[in-house]
């Protein structure tokens, strides 16, 4: 499967998500993108950051605190660990999900239950961490 199939089938396809790109796990390479999600490359080395973030002595890294942008618009980070940063926006929210080789970046709108959001990313996640990417 291409990685825009993913993309349009295993994401925005499900109705869990409306807009979805996947990067390299360095974030300096796009590999699929919905259309008019435009992740900026500085958006994506801080999504990068908070992977190799540790934390203070709390645990607490710096992008719980500071928040994070994707696309243009801000979000509070309520997850953030070596898998996963979840970030929400009033009744919207984002989904990122690292595995081997990418970041899968995604958006769900006020209609969807973010819970339903996070299943369908960690379950693409899991069958790419899965496939060996």
């Amino acid at each position: 499967m291409s990685w825009q199939a993913y993309i349009d089938t295993s994401l925005v396809g499900t109705g869990a998500v409306d807009r979805a790109a996947i990067f390299s796990a360095t974030g300096d390479s796009v590999w699929a993108t919905s259309p008019a999600f435009n992740v900026s490359p500085t958006e994506m080395q801080a999504v990068v950051a908070a992977y190799k973030d540790p934390g203070n002595k709390e645990g607490v890294k710096k992008v719980q605190s500071e928040g994070l942008h994707i696309a243009g618009e801000r979000f509070v980070v309520l997850k953030a660990d070596d898998r996963s940063v979840y970030g929400k926006k009033g009744r919207e929210g984002v989904v990122i999900v690292k595995t081997t080789q990418a970041i899968l970046v995604t958006h769900y709108p006020e209609s969807v239950q973010p819970g339903v959001a996070a299943n369908t990313v960690e379950q693409l996640g899991d069958y790419l961490i899965k496939v060996g990417y």
